[in-house]
């Protein structure tokens, strides 16, 4: 039975408007011992652990616009992810990890390991199929380094849709994603020291939702960007994951 610290109940902190321009902070809570990666939003652990929604978009107001919510947490060792997804038009082409994922059926987690997101952050986008492409940018879509395929299979995922979807799904079909990332394997990338996972340590972040390639376009967000065109490389616009 996994055991869990007091802080997993308390999650999601503050929400805000469309047109807000406050950042979000979510709490991240804190499990006393590794956990089993798998795709059950309400399973185990997870059932326990508040969520957070992407309410905001960029761009004009997607005529489709997918019900996203995601949970974090975190142990000595590893950050765990896992996003579920309320959709339509779902669909997944890529083949191979650092393929353009971000074509498909897409959730995303962009993240700076420490509180200054001057010092680079990672952009980490998975398709429904858990077919993932990972990099690190020293600056906003510069100096790009992907993280190598060695590094790529440390990555525990799981999925509840298949690797491969085409045609286009166009029914309501709900996925899940989930994945544990090792926070030693940042080290080797990032230009400052590594902020390890502790309470009250924050994180600065990100998530998003697209989907460039199918039938019903989309560019979702949790924190609000503050511009006109779609692009998630806007890491000022990062809220704040702070480790309980």
């Amino acid at each position: 039975m996994i055991l869990f610290s007091t802080a997993l109940l308390s999650g999601l902190v503050t929400e805000q408007s469309d047109a807000g321009e406050k950042p979000m902070i979510y709490k991240v809570a804190r499990v006393k011992q590794k956990i089993a990666v798998n795709a059950l939003w309400d399973g185990d652990f997870w059932r326990d652990v508040e969520s957070l929604s992407l309410k905001h978009f960029m761009g004009a107001k997607p005529e489709h616009f997918p019900k996203v919510q995601a949970k974090l947490a975190y142990d000595d060792k590893s950050v765990y992810v896992i996003f579920q997804v309320d959709d339509r038009y779902v669909r997944a082409v890529a083949k191979k990890h650092q393929d353009a994922v971000f074509r498909d059926s897409c959730v995303e987690f962009f993240f700076t390991p420490s509180g200054n997101v001057a010092q680079g952050y990672f952009n980490l986008e998975m398709n429904c199929g858990g077919t993932m492409l990972f990099y690190y940018q020293r600056a906003p879509s510069q100096s790009s380094v992907p993280i190598s395929g060695a590094d790529l299979s440390r990555i525990k995922v799981s999925h509840s849709l298949p690797k491969i979807i085409d045609p286009e799904i166009a029914d309501p079909t709900q996925w899940t994603v989930a994945y544990r990332l090792p926070v030693a394997m940042f080290s080797k990338y990032f230009s400052a020291r590594i902020q390890q996972p502790a309470p009250g340590i924050t994180w600065r972040a990100n998530l998003y939702k697209c989907a460039d390639d199918t039938s019903h376009p989309h560019w979702l967000t949790w924190s609000p960007v503050n511009f006109a065109e779609p692009d998630f490389h806007r890491p000022h616009s990062f809220g704040s994951l702070v480790f309980e």
